[in-house]
């Protein structure tokens, strides 16, 4: 028995971290690809053309045997699809044309924060002192790293960082939101459906907002989609949640804090960007407050109800 835990433990910690780090290519992905003259609109397009069947397809595996979905259940996953996975997706793309990666992914990582506040902001869940403290010391981090972009690139790095703000935010609106539809749908089945309803948002979009000819890119621009979708999408999705199945939440999310740190180390490799003492600073506070966030968490998880 003791032997099955500890591996279990361990292939959940290796399915946590390469979930973790495929995410973080993603960003890598898309600056290679915007070097190739593609835009935001079309790149996404692309990313989701190619992801779609992979979302239809495990929608429909996790929905075997199980009710159809209700029109609630239409409404709800349209709404999820459309705040979690289209603009989320979409500003976060649109902000990278901007920004380096490295500040993108830390930018992201805020994600817990934002969904603490709004807890707070929208069911008045009640915020601990220690969990302020996470925050300061969070953003602390990453206004180092935005302070040192803006010397540098200006009012771009502004935009930029505002955009893929904007995309945390509605990522934390759609984790918000989904938990109880997650109780309820299931996890694979419900974010199967609202990534494809998100694809679907995406490849219309093109179509309203582009000629059919934009769709005419480089051959690189495909086939660094195809990966997108792919490894830095779809597979990754389905590793998390095969590690969440084995270590449980926490250790998942608290394991998932080498995505910073493996999109730095991808873009200094392949992008070339710059890592110095300011970058190195912020990235190290971000994850010191995540993880007094998630300890923090755990603690009042395990305290009983006043």
């Amino acid at each position: 028995m003791p032997k099955l835990e500890s591996r279990a433990l361990r292939s959940g910690l290796l399915l946590a971290a390469a979930g973790s780090i495929a995410f973080s290519g993603k960003a890598i992905i898309v600056k290679l690809a915007y070097r190739h003259g593609v835009d935001a609109v079309t790149l996404i397009m692309y990313r989701m053309l190619f992801a779609l069947p992979l979302f239809v397809a495990l929608a429909w595996w996790a929905g075997r045997g199980k009710p159809p979905l209700t029109r609630r259940d239409l409404l709800v996953v349209g709404g999820l699809g459309f705040s979690g996975y289209y603009l989320a997706s979409f500003l976060d793309f649109a902000g990278l044309q901007y920004i380096t990666a490295s500040l993108e992914r830390l930018i992201l990582y805020l994600n817990p924060t934002l969904v603490l506040f709004l807890g707070a902001l929208l069911f008045k869940r009640r915020v601990r002192r220690a969990q302020l403290l996470a925050l300061a010391v969070s953003y602390v981090g990453v206004l180092l790293v935005f302070g040192h972009e803006v010397r540098l690139s200006g009012a771009d790095t502004l935009l930029g960082a505002g955009l893929v703000f904007g995309s945390a935010v509605s990522y934390a609106i759609y984790l918000v939101y989904s938990g109880a539809e997650v109780q309820r749908l299931g996890a694979l089945r419900l974010t199967g459906w609202a990534t494809s309803v998100a694809c679907v948002l995406c490849i219309v979009q093109f179509l309203l907002l582009r000629p059919l000819e934009a769709a005419l890119v480089a051959p690189q621009v495909v086939w660094l989609s195809v990966l997108n979708a792919t490894l830095c999408t779809f597979a990754p999705v389905l590793m998390v949640m095969m590690a969440i199945e084995r270590i449980g939440a926490t250790l998942t999310a608290q394991t998932g804090m080498i995505g910073p740190l493996s999109t730095i180390l991808m873009g200094v490799w392949l992008l070339g960007e710059p890592f110095n003492a300011w970058v190195g600073a912020g990235t190290l506070l971000v994850l010191v407050g995540v993880w007094l966030l998630a300890r923090a968490s755990t603690v009042d998880a395990g305290r009983p109800a006043a």
